[in-house]
C-alpha cells in the first residue's frame, strides 16, 4: 500500500470526528439519541479524565484508550480525534487559499519547551489545589464547544428560519423557524478573542496552538516520544530536497539535522506525502527495524503501515456508530421561551432588585463548588437544552467559573420532566438522576418581592407566578378585596425557575430563585383528597 494512502485515511476519519462533534453541538432539534452523544464525546481527553475521577468508573475511562493509542501510534489523538486540532487544520487549509504560494510554506522552529511544560504543570497544579480555570480556557474540546454553541448554532438557526421563510411562501411548512437565543454580549467577546487566537495561529503557525498552549498536547507530546511506531527520515536514501520539512504544520521537521522532533509531532503524515523518495517513513524505530543497505535500489513496503490504517479505521468507523435580549441590571438577557411568551405590563416599573446570594447551578450537579470543579464549560448542555434556561455564566460563580453553565430564569425555565442535561455532560459534572428525584431536587428557593408585585403596585389581578409553578410550591392568598397575591411554600419548592421566567414586571422580578450552594431534596408536593359531594347520594336512574 501506498505511503500516500496514510494521509487520506487520515483525513477521512478526521472527517468523521468533524461531523460527529459538529453535530452534537449543532443540533437544534435534539434528534441525536443521548447514547451517540455520549460515544462521540467518550474519547475527549480531559472530559474523561475528570469523568473518571468523578464517577470512577472504565465506562468512563476513554482517556485511557488515548494514551494506549499514543503508545502505539503517537499523537493521532491530536491529527484525528481532537475536534479542535481538526478545525485548525481546516482553518489551515481554507486560509492557505488565499496565501502566497511561499506563504503557504513552513519552517523549523525549535520547541517552546519552558512555555508548554509550564502551562501543563500549571494545569495541573490549579486542578489538584481545586481550580480548574485552566482547563476550562485551554482544554481544545471545550473550546471547539463554546466556539459551535456560541457562533455556529445561532448561524444554523438563522440559516434554518430564512429558509422556513422561504418555504412559507409556497405553502411549505416541513421546515419551521425556532427562536435564537442570544449569549450574553461580554461572553461572546470573551471566546471571541480566544478564537481569535486560534485562527491566527492556524493560519500562520500550524498547530502552535497544540503544541504550546494546549495542556492536553503537551501531555501526549511527551507521551509519543515513547510511541512504537513513529515517523522518521531514513537517511540513506534522503535527497536532502526540504520539501518534507515546508509542510510540517508542527514545525517539527528538521531538515538540515534529519531529525523529527516526536513530542511535536502530531502525525498528520504530510511529510510522507511529499516525499518523492520516500525517505520520510511511519513504521517501528531504525534500531528496531534495522537499516536498509546504502545500495538497496527499492524501499520495502511498510506492512506497519496497513495495521495502522485498517486498525485506526476500524477504531474511527466504530466511535462514528440568540431570542432577543433585554438587558437587565446586574444580568445577562431576558429572552422568551417557546411555551410562553413574557410580556411586561407593570404600569409601574419595579424598583427593588433581586438579592441573590449564590446563582443556580444545573440539576444533577449536586453543589456549587464541585460544579465549580469539575465542569470544563464545554457548554453541550447549554446547546442541548429543550427549554434554554442553561446559560453561560460570566463572573456569577467568580473567575473559577467563567463560562461554566448556569440557570438563567430570565432565558426561560427547568422543564418538569427534562432530564436532557443530565445525560450528555461527558465530564460528570452533572450526575444522572432518575427522573422522579429530579423532580424533588431543589437547586434554589423562590422569594416573592410584595413590593415589586402587579396586584400591590398596579392594584390588578396576574397569578402568573403560581400558574406555572409545577409543584404549586407557590399558591395565591387573599390580599385586598378580591385581590391575591402569591406566597411561597419554601418546602415544596424546586427552584426550577418557572415562576421566575413567568413573572411579567420590569425590570425587577416579583419572585425570584436564589440558588442552593449544595442541592438538598425538597419535600413531595401535597395532594389534597378531592371530597365528592356525590359520594353518600343515589346514582342517577340513567
Amino acid at each position: 500500500m501506498s505511503s500516500r494512502v496514510l494521509k487520506k485515511v487520515r483525513v477521512f476519519i478526521s472527517i468523521l470526528f468533524l461531523l460527529a462533534f459538529s453535530l452534537t453541538f449543532l443540533d437544534f432539534r435534539r434528534i441525536l439519541p443521548e447514547g451517540l452523544i455520549n460515544t462521540v464525546t467518550w474519547l475527549q481527553f480531559i472530559p474523561s479524565v475528570l469523568k473518571f475521577i468523578n464517577v470512577f468508573t472504565l465506562g468512563a475511562a476513554g482517556f485511557i484508550v488515548v494514551i494506549i493509542l499514543t503508545l502505539l501510534f503517537g499523537r493521532v489523538y491530536c491529527s484525528s480525534i481532537c475536534p479542535l486540532g481538526i478545525l485548525q487544520d481546516v482553518i489551515t487549509w481554507f486560509t492557505s487559499k488565499f496565501k502566497t504560494k511561499k506563504r503557504k510554506h513552513y519552517k523549523y522552529s525549535k520547541a517552546w519547551t519552558k512555555l508548554r511544560y509550564g502551562i501543563l504543570i500549571i494545569t495541573i497544579l490549579f486542578f489538584v489545589f481545586g481550580s480548574i480555570i485552566f482547563i476550562n480556557l485551554l482544554d481544545p474540546y471545550s473550546n471547539f464547544g463554546r466556539i459551535f454553541t456560541f457562533f455556529g448554532k445561532p448561524l444554523i438557526l438563522e440559516l434554518n428560519n430564512l429558509v422556513s421563510n422561504i418555504l412559507g411562501r409556497v405553502d411549505v411548512y416541513s421546515i419551521f423557524p425556532v427562536e435564537s437565543k442570544t449569549i450574553a454580549f461580554k461572553i461572546l467577546a470573551f471566546q471571541a478573542g480566544m478564537l481569535a487566537v486560534i485562527v491566527w495561529m492556524a493560519t500562520f503557525h500550524g498547530r502552535i496552538y497544540c503544541n504550546t498552549l494546549c495542556p492536553v498536547g503537551t501531555l501526549l507530546g511527551f507521551i509519543s516520544k515513547f510511541s512504537l511506531f513513529r515517523i522518521r527520515i531514513d537517511e540513506s536514501t534522503c535527497t536532502h530536497c526540504g520539501l518534507c520539512g515546508i509542510v510540517c504544520k508542527s514545525a517539527c521537521l528538521d531538515t538540515k539535522d534529519q531529525k523529527i522532533d516526536l513530542s511535536r509531532c502530531v502525525t498528520c503524515f504530510n511529510c510522507i506525502g511529499v516525499c518523492a523518495s520516500h525517505s520520510v517513513v511511519y513504521g517501528l524505530p531504525e534500531k528496531w527495524a534495522g537499516k536498509k543497505p546504502l545500495d538497496e535500489k527499492f524501499v520495502k513496503p511498510d506492512f506497519s503501515k496497513r495495521k495502522f490504517i485498517f486498525g485506526t479505521l476500524a477504531f474511527g468507523l466504530g466511535m462514528a456508530g440568540f431570542s432577543r435580549t433585554q438587558q437587565i441590571p446586574g444580568g445577562d438577557s431576558a429572552v422568551s421561551s417557546d411555551s410562553l411568551k413574557v410580556i411586561p405590563v407593570n404600569a409601574v416599573p419595579t424598583t427593588i432588585p433581586e438579592d441573590k446570594e449564590f446563582p443556580v447551578c444545573p440539576p444533577g450537579a449536586t453543589s456549587i463548588e464541585l460544579f465549580n470543579e469539575r465542569c470544563t464549560a464545554c457548554n453541550l448542555c447549554v446547546s442541548a437544552c429543550p427549554s434554554d434556561v442553561l446559560q453561560p455564566s460570566f463572573l456569577q460563580y467568580g473567575l473559577i467559573g467563567i463560562m461554566q453553565p448556569r440557570m438563567d430564569y430570565w432565558s426561560g425555565f427547568c422543564n418538569f420532566e427534562c432530564v436532557r442535561c443530565l445525560e450528555v455532560c461527558p465530564t460528570g459534572a452533572i450526575l444522572p438522576l432518575e427522573l422522579e428525584t429530579k423532580k424533588l431536587t431543589q437547586l434554589g428557593k423562590a422569594n416573592f418581592i410584595k413590593e415589586n408585585c402587579i396586584v400591590h403596585t398596579d392594584k390588578t389581578d396576574c397569578g402568573a407566578c403560581s400558574e406555572h409553578c409545577p409543584t404549586k410550591a407557590v399558591k395565591m392568598v387573599p390580599y385586598e378585596g378580591s385581590l391575591v397575591i402569591p406566597e411561597v411554600e419554601e418546602e415544596i419548592c424546586i427552584g426550577c425557575g418557572a415562576c421566575e421566567f413567568a413573572c411579567p414586571t420590569t425590570p425587577y422580578k416579583a419572585i425570584y430563585v436564589d440558588g442552593n450552594f449544595e442541592h438538598i431534596l425538597a419535600e413531595k408536593p401535597k395532594v389534597e383528597e378531592l371530597i365528592n359531594p356525590m359520594e353518600d347520594e343515589e346514582d342517577f336512574p340513567f
